[in-house]
């Protein structure tokens, strides 16, 4: 247990479902209050946590490409709950399409949700957590596609967004260091998500081939992320900032 988590105020994006929820439910197991912020309705989601962790939660409509959506969703979780002090920005999307072929709407719709939305949605928390005199530790799903060239599908748009994130994350953990607010990031491999496994099933080899290069034998599962998801919003990785951690099975040092 991290007693420390517990009463703590903790923003989710990307929280209705799959990893986001998975890391929202695995902070509310340590007595964190979740508010969860979606494009998707995540009222029931919200619901479950509370009901299942006896926290506080709630939730609201957020477009994170929208800065002024993102700041009312952000004020709207700030009055349910108080100022935060741990932000999971884990909202993204990915388009699988040969770079030939992509459109630029498709381009810039990955670049807007997966890097310029985690950006409006760090700066909202972080004028919150600076106004208020406060702390907080962000952490960011960045991924192992930020350095390495997944094949054999197609993404590079993915890819560029994920490595805009790493970037990001020590830009921001050095400029907010010193306003109390520590900045880090997970970088998931392959990982049987609800956007993952939809993918599988509609391309079966395609799974086959990456298990097969997995040195663990298997995609990750949701709750792999649990335990380095609550280490690093507690006061257990205080002295750990602008660290981006890979979560992958072996995949990337084979």
């Amino acid at each position: 247990m991290f007693d420390d988590l517990a009463g703590k105020v903790a923003v989710v994006s990307g929280g209705a479902r799959g990893l986001g929820y998975e890391m929202a439910s695995a902070l509310a197991s340590q007595g964190c209050q979740i508010a969860l912020l979606d494009l998707l309705d995540a009222s029931d989601s919200a619901t479950k946590l509370a009901q299942q962790y006896d926290v506080q939660t709630t939730s609201a409509h957020c477009d994170v490409t929208d800065p002024e959506s993102v700041a009312a969703a952000v004020e709207s979780a700030v009055d349910a709950l108080g100022t935060p002090q741990v932000l999971v920005n884990a909202a993204g999307i990915a388009v699988h399409k040969d770079a030939l072929e992509l459109a630029p709407d498709e381009w810039r719709r990955v670049i807007d949700i997966n890097l310029n939305g985690l950006f409006f949605v760090s700066q909202a928390v972080g004028r919150q957590v600076v106004d208020a005199g406060g702390t907080a530790s962000f952490i960011n799903i960045a991924s192992m596609s930020a350095f390495a060239v997944n094949i054999p599908q197609r993404q590079a748009s993915y890819n560029a967004s994920k490595a805009g994130v790493e970037q990001l994350t020590r830009s921001l953990a050095i400029e907010w260091i010193d306003k109390g607010i520590r900045v880090n990031a997970i970088s998931p491999g392959y990982f049987r998500s609800q956007m993952t496994a939809q993918f599988i099933d509609d391309n079966p080899d395609m799974g086959k081939f990456w298990i097969e290069r997995i040195p663990a034998g298997r995609m990750g599962e949701p709750e792999d992320l649990d335990g380095v998801t609550v280490f690093l919003a507690s006061d257990a990785s205080k002295y750990v900032v602008g660290e981006v951690i890979v979560i992958d099975g072996g995949y990337t040092i084979v």
